[in-house]
This record gives C-alpha cells, structure tokens and sequence, in this order.
C-alpha cells in the first residue's frame, strides 16, 4: 500500500485523493485548517505547506507530493513562492516525484489564442511569471517533477467565469454581464480529467521534466456553455451582455481581486484555445466530454440551494 500527499483539498486535490483510495492507497492531506474528505485512508493535517521542516516530515515515506494549493488569488507573489520551494525540499528530502497543478497562466497570450506544451512561456503579467518561476524552480530543484496544465475549470466544485457570473444570474432567471467576449470560444477542463492525468503521469517516467496538457474536450464558446447547462436544468436560455472591457480594468483601481482579475482578461476577450493532443497520444488519455463537467456543476448548484433553504 503506498502513500501520496496532497497540499490542497479543493475540487483537484479531493479528486486525486479519491482515485488513490479506490486503488487503496493510503492519502496524507494537508490544508491550514485540516479539513478535507472524510475516508478511511485519508490523513486529513492541518500544517503551513510554506513550512520547510514540517513539510518534510509529513512527506517522509510518500511517493507523490501533489501540489494542489490555492492560495489568495491576490497575494500570488508573497505566498506561492514559500510554499513552491518547500514542496521542492520535502520532495526532495523523500525521493518522492512533485506534481504540480498547472494552468496556462505562463503562456500569457499567444497567436490566435492556441497553446500547446511547446508554446513559449511568454507572459509578461505578475501571475504568469510566478508559474513560470514555480516551474522553472522545480525544474532546477533536483527533484523529480511534472507540471499538469488545465484551463479554466468545469465540473465538481470548479470556481471561475462560468460559477461566479453565470449561475448566479441562471438561478435569479436575471441577464448576465460576461467579463469578456462570451461569443468567443475558450477551453474548459473538466476537474476529473485533471486529477486523473496527473495521478497517470507521476509514476511515468516519460511525463518526468515536462509540462502536459490535461485532455481537454474542444473549446466552447460560454453562450453554448450556459445554453447547455440551461437545457440540462430546464431553464430558459440565459441572456448575456459583454462587460466592457475598462469596467474591471477601473474598478481594479481601488478593488484588489478586481485587479488581478483584469490582468488576466485577454483569457476572455480573445479564443482560448488549449491543445491537448501530445498528451492524448502519448499517454492514451482521452477528454471526458464536455456534458459530465455540466451536469457534476448543475449538481453542486443544486446541493448549494438546498442547504441555503
């Protein structure tokens, strides 16, 4: 029976958690409160991941050091490096092999809004070069690495554009305003297909030192995205409205989310297209299709209401 830590109990972590006690492997979970998936074979700990020395105590015996950490959205520059170069020591220290959640931050935008693992890590925003460093650390730290890249996520407690700008006006049957272009298509990762690839690829030596895409099924435009998530709940179609695009731009003069936010909008306001194909080929991994995402967020939507009734 091997043992896997995770840092992070969000919608990756507690997915890759649950695919490694269905094989039967014993799961260490560390978050700052300690709270997590209740299971039989999950440790749930209550640690700072930025903590060198108890890191690297926790991670002692462990195959796998999965960082699935999500720290302040606004204090991207002063936490992730800490905890980043710790999960590098503690892996290190146990001969384990570092997987790291990624996204495409790093690429920042690129021709025709197209990425593929052999795209340059060219942004020029403060977000996408704290990944790029991450990686590059990691990279360098002489530890066993590979980074898992996923767009914006859909599926079992997925957060981004579509929960906070689209459900809410779906649930109060009132018009959405899209902080972006929602007629442009834009890659959706499904949550299960990210923690299933970065489960397959940590004991891959072929995945060691690389970056990979999570496969990820053909871009959709947000329109089409609601529209199906309306038909499945019964619901009229929503109607959307295109925010401007100085509106967050302004108001991240005196908001700090709003800020952050802004600085990663040509996400939204030009295609976002994530090219999954090497990964697909080389590991015989297929997308899972784009209505399981939008049936498991329908199904949260759902859980949610019931408990706020």
């Amino acid at each position: 029976m091997s043992t896997h830590v995770i840092v992070g109990s969000g919608p990756i972590g507690a997915s890759i958690a649950r695919l490694h006690t269905e094989r039967g492997d014993r799961v260490r979970m560390i978050t700052r409160s300690g709270r997590g998936p209740s299971h039989p074979l999950i440790e749930l700990v209550a640690a700072d991941a930025a903590d060198t020395r108890r890191l690297t105590e926790l991670t002692q015996g462990a195959e796998t050091l999965y960082n699935s950490a999500n720290p302040r959205y606004t204090e991207w520059e002063k936490l992730w490096f800490p905890m980043n170069d710790a999960m590098i020591a503690a892996a290190k220290a146990a001969g384990a092999v570092y997987m790291i959640t990624g996204n495409l931050y790093g690429y920042g935008p690129q021709p025709g809004g197209h990425m593929t693992e052999n795209s340059p890590l060219a942004a020029v925003g403060r977000k996408g070069q704290v990944r790029t460093k991450m990686w590059r650390d990691a990279l360098a730290g002489g530890v066993r690495t590979v980074e898992v890249r996923g767009s914006d996520y859909i599926g079992a407690g997925a957060v981004g554009v579509f929960s906070y700008s689209i459900l809410p006006a779906i649930a109060s049957g009132r018009a959405a305003w899209v902080p972006g272009d929602p007629d442009l298509p834009h890659s959706f990762t499904y949550t299960g297909d990210m923690a299933r690839t970065m489960v397959a690829l940590a004991h891959d030596e072929r995945a060691w030192g690389k970056a990979w895409h999570a496969p990820t099924a053909p871009a959709i435009t947000i329109r089409e995205l609601a529209a199906r998530y309306c038909d499945l709940i019964g619901r009229p179609h929503l109607t959307m409205h295109k925010m401007p695009r100085f509106v967050m731009r302004t108001a991240g003069l005196v908001a700090p989310m709003a800020r952050e936010l802004a600085e990663m909008d040509y996400q939204f306001y030009r295609p976002f297209h994530l090219d999954s194909s090497l990964t697909e080929r080389t590991f015989d991994l297929r997308p899972t299709p784009i209505e399981v995402g939008i049936r498991e967020t329908a199904g949260d939507a759902e859980a949610i209401a019931a408990r706020r009734m």
